[in-house]
């Protein structure tokens, strides 16, 4: 488990999160979670994290916010941290968007299980 890459999920719903974690932890990623935009950065800047699962809808900070924090952070290997974007309202929100906040990949609520695990590996390895 020593290598193995640490995702964080930033996600409000605890039935989301389970889930999410329960199918990460079956791909042996160790995971951490932030209830809210300011758990957020804390989490960032206390371990190394491979990948952000960002959920927009977030309370204190959204995931835009959080988003564009992490990407002007003076240390560059926590600005450089893959980001997912994950929306039940993507619609809300433009790619050129998403890309302006320093999003990586987004992914839309409900959540394809299969999809997620695709996009964490392919973006933390």
């Amino acid at each position: 488990m020593a290598d193995s890459k640490t995702i964080l999920i930033a996600e409000d719903s605890s039935v989301i999160l389970n889930l999410t974690k329960k199918i990460l932890e079956l791909q042996q990623y160790r995971i951490v979670s932030a209830k809210n935009g300011g758990e957020v950065l804390k989490q960032v800047e206390s371990q190394q994290i491979d990948c952000v699962l960002m959920d927009i809808n977030i309370p204190v900070k959204n995931g835009m916010e959080c988003s564009r924090e992490i990407r002007s952070h003076a240390d560059p290997r926590i600005a450089q941290v893959p980001i997912i974007a994950i929306t039940g309202n993507a619609n809300n929100y433009s790619m050129e968007q998403f890309r302006e906040a320093g999003i990586t990949d987004y992914l839309p609520k409900p959540l394809d299980f299969d999809a997620l695990v695709r996009m964490v590996k392919q973006h933390a390895g």
